[in-house]
């Protein structure tokens, strides 16, 4: 769990070696100082632990979980099906075409059991930890501030990153 803070995140992953993959999920929270906490569990191999923690996610008090699964990647999907909570599905990469695999596995969820999936890659674990805030920013005054701060600051980085851009250009 991440500081003092109670988690309204859940993060939970395939296998242990998905962590380094996976880690910026944890960063982006954070950053906007939001509680998690991460656990290690298998849609296939641990099919109980999985229910039982999809259950009880709302009544310890979290708000949305990030799944996390490479290959065949039922994690989130499975998740989603026992609870009521937002679930975010993380595409782990693997060897098969970058984790093409993965991120099919966990987008194409049948009707009536949505996961919100982000990129599989460099960009995913950061976007699924920002998605997270984002939910959690539309019934938070505070987190929304900061996630208002944080969308002006984006431009402010883009901005110099040009100007930079520029006088490197005009400079060759």
């Amino acid at each position: 769990m991440s500081e003092a803070k109670l988690p309204r995140v859940g993060i939970v992953m395939g296998s242990d070696s998905d962590w380094p993959k996976i880690k910026a999920v944890a960063a982006a929270l954070d950053e906007f100082e939001v509680g998690y906490e991460i656990h290690v569990m298998s849609a296939h191999r641990t099919p109980g632990v999985v229910d039982q923690y999809a259950r009880s996610a709302v009544g310890r008090g979290l708000k949305v979980i990030i799944a996390a699964a490479g290959g065949a990647a039922h994690l989130a999907g499975v998740m989603a099906s026992h609870t009521t909570l937002p679930v975010i599905g993380l595409p782990v990469p693997t060897e098969l075409q970058g984790g093409l695999d993965s991120l099919l596995s966990t987008v194409q969820m049948p009707g009536d059991v949505p996961v919100a999936t982000v990129g599989v890659g460099m960009g995913g674990p950061r976007n699924a930890g920002l998605l997270a805030v984002q939910m959690l920013a539309l019934s938070d005054e505070t987190l929304s501030t900061k996630l208002v701060e944080f969308k002006r600051s984006l431009v402010d980085k883009i901005a110099a990153k040009d100007a930079a851009l520029q006088k490197t250009v005009a400079g060759g």
